[in-house]
């Protein structure tokens, strides 16, 4: 009986074991209607993984309210320009404490949109992909660090399902170290209305090759603002970086109201 008993334990770890090991195959599109952590309260927001990188790392989204008015904000699209994710966690928290901002709101922030490229501190993913240039937009340029075909990065994936699953009325994409505010599409006034809450210029770059705001401003006609900080932005500290460019976040999520 003994014996019996050690042949069905055995069996059973190795199961379990098997269990653990087994390599996580995501599908080609992130599923968005998943479990969500750790709370459903609009107040608190909603944690879902929407996503995974090249190297399996999960993508994050925090998603707060339920309203008609849609924002999306993302952060570190290129893993080298890392002062948006602090930013935008501190975002999260502030709208913690301010649930009145969520009425009539949905808003969706993604906080690291390219986590193995923050995690080695490069500008591309782990397969040397700009994601920042691997959107179907019509001007995008098939190549090896563009992507061979459109989306063909998982990351950017992860924010074409966004974008598809929640439509939103207006996006902001924080970068560095550019140091100004670049808009596309339908976004000039929007473009406006940030910048006079930090101290960064209107500054039009143009659109980019299969860039974000190319796909989402001119192929979607979202309106699209980058936020460009500065390079120095990454040594600051989450207050200071709240300081300089809270209220301009603030400014977008409350568009075309005013922020109090």
């Amino acid at each position: 009986m003994n014996k019996k008993r050690s042949i069905i334990l055995t069996i059973c770890v190795l199961f379990a074991f098997l269990a653990v090991a087994g390599c996580y195959k995501p599908t080609p599109y992130p599923q968005l209607t998943g479990e969500t952590y750790p709370s459903a309260a609009a107040s608190l927001g909603q944690y879902r993984i929407v996503g995974v990188s090249v190297r399996n790392s999960p993508i994050m989204s925090h998603v707060f309210g339920q309203g008609p008015d849609v924002i999306l904000i993302v952060a570190t699209i290129h893993g080298d320009e890392p002062a948006g994710t602090p930013l935008v966690r501190r975002l999260a928290s502030h709208l913690k404490e301010n649930p009145h901002l969520l009425n009539g709101r949905t808003i969706v922030l993604l906080p690291v949109a390219n986590p193995d490229g923050i995690g080695y501190n490069t500008r591309h993913n782990a397969r040397g992909v700009d994601l920042n240039r691997n959107f179907a937009a019509a001007n995008r340029v098939n190549s090896a660090t563009s992507g061979r075909t459109a989306l063909s990065e998982p990351e950017a994936r992860v924010i074409w399902q966004l974008i598809r699953h929640y439509s939103p009325d207006r996006i902001v994409s924080i970068h560095q170290p550019l140091a100004c505010i670049d808009y596309d599409g339908p976004a000039l006034p929007l473009a406006a209305r940030m910048a006079q809450y930090c101290d960064l210029l209107i500054k039009k770059l143009g659109a980019k090759p299969g860039s974000l705001g190319s796909y989402a401003g001119l192929t979607l006609e979202i309106p699209i603002v980058t936020l460009e900080l500065r390079k120095i932005d990454s040594q600051l500290s989450t207050e200071r970086l709240w300081q300089l460019y809270g209220k301009a976040l603030l400014a977008a999520i409350v568009y075309p109201d005013m922020p109090q």
